[in-house]
């Protein structure tokens, strides 16, 4: 079907985006706007990371570490196209392996790790580093283990904590890094894209607590099943941290209704989210979305429309998929069922607690054409 022609697309209604901007009350990793860049590094320009190959007395490296580089390096493509070019993420690897001053279990890299104890591991590693490289050169340190270290069980961001005492190597303040461990060979170089999103204050959108960890977003976005069919961040959190412009955002805050043109959320230019603001730290929005770019494993084209609570913490959903099409059978590739969630043109989505209501007009191989109304 046509998108419907400019004449009919009308903004009369639309409020500034300012009205529909979410506030961050947790201050940590989050879905408001309000993101502390003392606390995170800003996402924008040259972000230049070190590499940092660490092995351990029981478990000594037993490759060179130009094979876990190589593995690591393509982040930064990804980086740029998950960005659309906003973010050059230069990574410097030093080529020597450091031996760390403790058994690999002593650092207990399990879920839960403490803030100190990864802050001790990064300290120890960026003393052993001090000799090679410059480290007040670099924004971000990345810390990568020997494939045999499977003691280091998975890789979290470190972001300094600012009720912690600074940690400081050398005079350097090391505030942000990624800790890699053995779950980057089921993730891949984009378990860099998602956890150096969370040093940009963007939060995890998998369970922490649910069997089943990705039934809230699914295959969308990186920040939930990392190896997800349709993995760009939401046009929400591209908005959040500055990849999206105001002029790219269409607001709903008081009663009305506009149609709108979505176009799809990974091309350049034009609106890309619409939003009707529904509570004090809640949102409906709307975002086109297809198989281009890194969501061209996507499963289903179309408007997909999810609920944003910006006081709800992260691993507890703070989006959360409406799903279109709930008894659609699942696949190998796409085994949630909001993969299949996306809505097409006939079809609606009623908020009734709060009044909005989300209709596809209209859809091309480009973008949508959504009708919001509040009522």
């Amino acid at each position: 079907m046509p998108l419907l022609g400019a004449g009919a697309v009308q903004a009369a209604k639309r409020d500034p985006s300012s009205r529909c901007v979410l506030p961050n009350p947790d201050g940590w990793t989050g879905e408001g706007q309000t993101t502390d860049y003392h606390q995170f590094r800003r996402p924008q320009g040259t972000v230049k990371a070190v590499m940092l190959f660490v092995d351990f007395p029981d478990e000594p490296a037993m490759d060179s570490t130009d094979y876990y580089y190589k593995f690591l390096a393509p982040a930064h493509d990804l980086m740029t196209q998950f960005s659309a070019g906003a973010v050059n993420l230069s990574i410097t690897p030093v080529k020597h392996w450091l031996r760390m001053p403790q058994d690999s279990a002593s650092y207990d890299f399990q879920r839960g790790i403490s803030w100190p104890q990864q802050a001790l591991y990064v300290k120890q590693a960026g003393e052993l580093a001090a000799p090679y490289v410059d480290l007040s050169k670099f924004d971000m340190v990345y810390i990568v283990p020997p494939k045999n270290a499977t003691a280091i069980t998975f890789s979290p961001a470190y972001v300094f904590d600012p009720k912690q005492p600074n940690l400081v190597v050398h005079g350097k303040e090391m505030k942000w890094g990624v800790t890699l461990g053995q779950d980057m060979y089921v993730w891949g170089p984009k378990v860099l894209v998602h956890e150096t999103s969370h040093t940009f204050g963007l939060p995890d959108l998998y369970s922490f607590t649910d069997a089943d960890v990705h039934h809230w977003v699914g295959g969308f976005d990186v920040m939930g099943n990392i190896n997800g069919d349709a993995p760009h961040h939401f046009g929400w959190e591209d908005w959040k941290i500055g990849w999206l412009a105001d002029s790219q955002v269409a607001c709903l805050n008081s009663r009305g209704s506009f149609a709108v043109r979505l176009n799809e959320v990974e091309s350049l230019g034009g609106t890309k989210i619409a939003v009707v603001r529904t509570g004090e730290t809640t949102a409906d929005v709307a975002e086109s979305r297809r198989p281009y770019g890194v969501d061209k494993g996507m499963c289903k084209s179309g408007v997909v429309i999810y609920q944003v609570d910006s006081s709800t913490v992260s691993g507890s959903g703070p989006v959360r998929v409406q799903n279109s099409s709930p008894d659609a059978p699942t696949t190998k590739a796409c085994g949630e069922a909001v993969d299949w969630g996306a809505y097409e043109p006939g079809q609606s989505f009623h908020d009734a607690a709060a009044g909005v209501t989300i209709t596809v007009n209209a859809s091309s191989s480009t973008g949508d054409v959504v009708t919001v109304t509040k009522s």
